[in-house]
């Protein structure tokens, strides 16, 4: 068993190129999550929070610095090894869900097996089990019209855990949700986290990032808060709520 963090950054600068105009979205971010962790990346909009997330991703690569993900050097691959370990070591859950509309529930979840080469027998059971796992074990038959946001917000989390990835990486993932919903999903992130999956939450929602161990706060490409959190109640969420 190693004590190697799962997440490395180092100095991690991006810069894009706006016609004569250089933005840097990351300005020079050095940051270490460790395995079983469970993180919220916060930051108004402009504060590279997005950016984090693709770098974090391995959906783009930094300017400069280095970043390693579980032992590999993420930030020196090409596009097509980035591609690789994105399947092999991240799970992502999206604000929009990203479903396909005309396939069932056990078919959405089972996509990335599809890719890994998984046969179908195996596909099926390991599709079935992580619906299970999200409370959807009687839905598998269910197209996404049929699922309510909530519903299919958790489809779109056993797809993305199916493939046992070392991180689960959440972009907004209540974004489109009501509130009452939007707290049943953050109590299946800290159920999931007590599993010991390794959970990053990206969100600009003071909310939902208390529901985190620990929140990194971002503004103007820096890191300006990284300190642990003592997360916030389902009932306590319900009772802020109703206030």
């Amino acid at each position: 068993m190693t004590d190697a963090p799962l997440i490395q950054l180092k100095d991690i600068t991006k810069i894009y190129q706006m016609g004569d105009m250089e933005v840097r979205a990351l300005d020079g971010v050095s940051m270490t999550i460790g395995r079983g962790e469970y993180v919220a990346i916060m930051g108004p909009s402009g504060s590279g929070k997005s950016t984090m997330m693709n770098v974090i991703g391995c959906l783009d690569s930094p300017t400069d610095g280095t970043y390693e993900l579980n032992g590999k050097l993420a930030s020196a691959m090409s596009d097509d090894e980035l591609a690789g370990i994105r399947n092999e070591e991240i799970g992502f859950v999206f604000q929009t869900f990203n479903l396909l509309a005309r396939t069932t529930a056990l078919q959405n979840v089972e996509l990335p097996l599809i890719y890994a080469g998984m046969s179908p027998s195996d596909r099926h059971a390991a599709a079935q089990k992580a619906l299970e796992n999200v409370g959807l074990g009687t839905r598998s038959d269910h197209m996404p019209n049929q699922l309510s946001g909530g519903q299919r917000q958790r489809v779109a989390i056993a797809r993305a855990l199916v493939n046992d990835p070392s991180i689960l990486l959440a972009d907004e993932p209540t974004g489109a949700l009501d509130s009452k919903t939007s707290i049943e999903i953050m109590a299946l992130f800290e159920e999931l986290y007590q599993k010991g999956n390794t959970i990053i939450l990206v969100t600009h929602e003071e909310d939902i990032a208390r529901h985190a161990h620990r929140i990194v706060k971002l503004r103007d490409g820096k890191v300006i808060h990284d300190e642990p959190n003592i997360p916030i109640t389902t009932e306590e969420h319900l009772a802020h709520l109703s206030i």
